[in-house]
C-alpha cells in the first residue's frame, strides 16, 4: 500500500495517488470523505503487477478519512498519516492529510 503527494503550486489542491496490491482481487476502491464514501467515485485501475492504483485531486489543508474496498471487505492503509475511530462503522479509518 502507498499514498503518494504531489501538491500543485497553481492550485489549492494536492494530486493523491492511492495504491494497494491485491493480485487475487477483482475490483477495488477507495473511499472516504473525498468521495461521500461512494466506490463508483473511487474506483482503482489494476495494473499488471496486481496493484490497484487511481490518483485524485483533493482540496490542500485539510485531512480525509478514507479506506478501501477490495471484493468488497473494507482494508486500512498500512502507510497512512493517521487512523481515527469511527462509530457509524464501528472500526479505525485510515486518515490523508494534504
Amino acid at each position: 500500500m502507498a499514498i503518494k503527494k504531489q501538491f500543485i503550486k497553481t492550485k489549492p489542491v494536492c494530486k493523491v495517488t492511492f495504491s494497494i496490491e491485491a493480485k487475487d482481487a477483482t475490483t477495488a476502491a477507495v473511499v472516504g470523505d473525498f468521495n461521500n464514501w461512494n466506490p463508483a467515485e473511487g474506483e482503482l485501475s489494476k495494473l499488471k503487477n496486481g496493484t490497484f492504483k487511481a490518483t485524485f485531486e483533493l482540496p490542500a489543508s485539510n485531512s480525509y478519512e478514507f479506506r478501501y474496498l477490495v471484493d468488497g471487505q473494507f482494508v486500512n492503509d498500512t502507510e497512512a498519516d493517521a487512523y481515527k475511530w469511527n462509530d457509524f462503522a464501528a472500526a479505525e479509518n485510515s486518515v490523508v492529510a494534504v
